[in-house]
């Protein structure tokens, strides 16, 4: 049960128009959880980033001037992405610039079979709600504080928080499973216990009948 998280910042909002990624982070995980593994590069683009993207990312020229190429580290970001489904929040938006990019290294785009979108699982679960990251975050009072700009690796793990909300992963921990039966694909985790039979001693049961005798003629009071 292997999946891979990503976030991506850029230096605008179309590769179409000749944007280029300057930033790409991935994490592991593992049933849902990560597992502390994390791919994250900053990218050269070869051209200029428009001070509104770095108004939003905190990324700059200078920043960049000594990063590789996409092309010179895509080979070890396929590797680390491998053949498992791809999460992404807004994940259309990721998958065009990495397939944009992968393309002009000459790799092939990405499959998108292999797309996990929380954006639209938000959008379904909360319908007519605002559903960015922060506002996810917040409603799931998953902590914020260190977010001051879009850094990708940051937003991975909050994403990886969200995530497991999104699929019901803190609710999954409560449930109860009897015997040594193993835990359903994506489980974050079980509760395993045998039922015991809870019998009361003999002054408990007299104590109960007692307390049930006072309730009866309370009652009895009561209607007549």
């Amino acid at each position: 049960m292997r999946s891979v998280l990503i976030d991506t910042e850029t230096t605008g909002l179309d590769p179409l128009l000749g944007h280029r990624l300057i930033e790409i982070a991935a994490i592991e995980l593992r049933n849902d959880l990560p597992t502390g593994a994390f791919f994250h590069r900053l990218v050269n683009p070869g051209r200029k980033v428009p001070a509104e993207a770095s108004a939003i990312h905190g990324i700059d020229d200078a920043e960049l001037a000594d990063k590789p190429s996409f092309a010179a580290i895509a080979a070890e970001l396929l590797a680390f992405l491998g053949t498992d489904p791809i999460i992404a929040h807004n994940a259309p938006f990721d998958f065009a610039f990495l397939d944009a990019e992968f393309v002009l290294s000459g790799a092939p785009p990405l499959d998108r079979a292999r797309m996990i979108d929380t954006l639209g699982l938000a959008k379904t679960l909360f319908p007519g709600l605002p559903n960015s990251l922060d506002a996810l975050c917040r409603r799931f009072a998953i902590d914020l504080s260190a977010r001051e700009t879009h850094n990708a690796l940051l937003d991975c793990r909050l994403l990886a928080a969200v995530y497991l909300e999104l699929t019901g992963g803190r609710q999954r921990g409560l449930a109860l499973v009897h015997g040594p039966a193993a835990p359903e694909p994506g489980a974050a985790q079980y509760l395993r216990r045998t039922p015991r039979r809870i019998v009361p001693t003999e002054a408990e049961a007299m104590r109960h009948a007692a307390f049930m005798a006072r309730l009866v003629g309370a009652k009895l009071c009561e209607s007549g």
